[in-house]
């Protein structure tokens, strides 16, 4: 079974007594971990389709399922308490809160958990510091540049390490520096604690940064193949204990060899 299943989904608007195919019989298989990339130029019906993953918009026929469970069958309310426990959010517009500072906008989804305030802004400041924020903490979004706020959503999308984290266009607002230097922090954080990513974009250089690019044209998908991200996942560092039995392992294969050509 995969985190992320997606059979025969379908999306259909009307506007007047026309029939609009936002989405058109899309099946995918999404896995855990895995750094996905839907990539399509406007009205291709990429955004339509992160909204159904996340249970923003209800399909017209097909299933949606996270980690087992059936999403495009839950209730409002279950949805509600199903994305506060499983999703994040990486918005284009930062949507950061004007009268809260740093350290309270990426604390929000731990104070909706009932986390008591002095560890919830413990870790939102954890967070920040981890995003290289660690100046910027107490500042109201109109003190802090695209980039800076857009870290701080990074931090409040990751702070509860949601298992799947969607991020919609979120480097669209920003400069060709800074949008290289939010990736790389997004990707790499995913990858640190195996969050499942679904990034949402129409721009190739982007898209390098998946594992996967799957190609949406017109509500279905064109193309859907592997890609060498350009942010590689790290090399496991190895424990003490663990590079002792390593090195044990290849002395008793060299024996080994030794005695076979005796």
């Amino acid at each position: 079974m995969s985190f992320i299943e997606v059979d025969n989904l379908r999306k259909v608007y009307r506007i007047g007594n026309e029939k609009v195919i936002a989405l058109d019989s899309i099946s995918l298989n999404i896995e855990k971990g895995e750094i996905c990339c839907i990539l399509g130029t406007s009205g291709s019906g990429k955004s339509t389709f992160l909204n159904m993953l996340a249970g923003l918009e209800k399909a017209t026929k097909g299933t949606v399922k996270i980690n087992g469970r059936e999403v495009t069958s839950m209730t409002e309310k279950e949805l509600a308490e199903f994305r506060q426990e499983t999703t994040g959010f990486i918005f284009q517009s930062y949507n950061l809160l004007a009268s809260m500072n740093a350290v309270e906008n990426v604390a929000m989804p731990l104070m909706f958990k009932g986390v008591h305030p002095l560890i919830r802004n413990n870790r939102a400041k954890k967070m920040l510091r981890a995003v290289g924020l660690e100046k910027r903490l107490y500042h109201k979004p109109t003190q802090m540049s695209g980039g800076q706020q857009q870290r701080v959503g990074i931090a409040r999308a990751l702070i509860s390490k949601p298992p799947v984290v969607f991020a919609d266009e979120p480097t669209g607002n920003l400069d060709t520096k800074t949008t290289a230097e939010v990736m790389e922090i997004v990707v790499r954080m995913c990858r640190k604690h195996n969050l499942t990513l679904i990034l949402v974009t129409h721009d190739n250089d982007i898209a390098k940064y998946a594992d996967r690019i799957v190609h949406i044209v017109d509500g279905k998908i064109e193309s859907d193949y592997p890609n060498v991200s350009i942010v590689p996942p790290e090399e496991k560092k190895l424990t003490e204990t663990e590079r002792i039995l390593e090195n044990l392992n290849k002395i008793n294969d060299t024996e080994e060899n030794e005695n076979e050509n005796q």
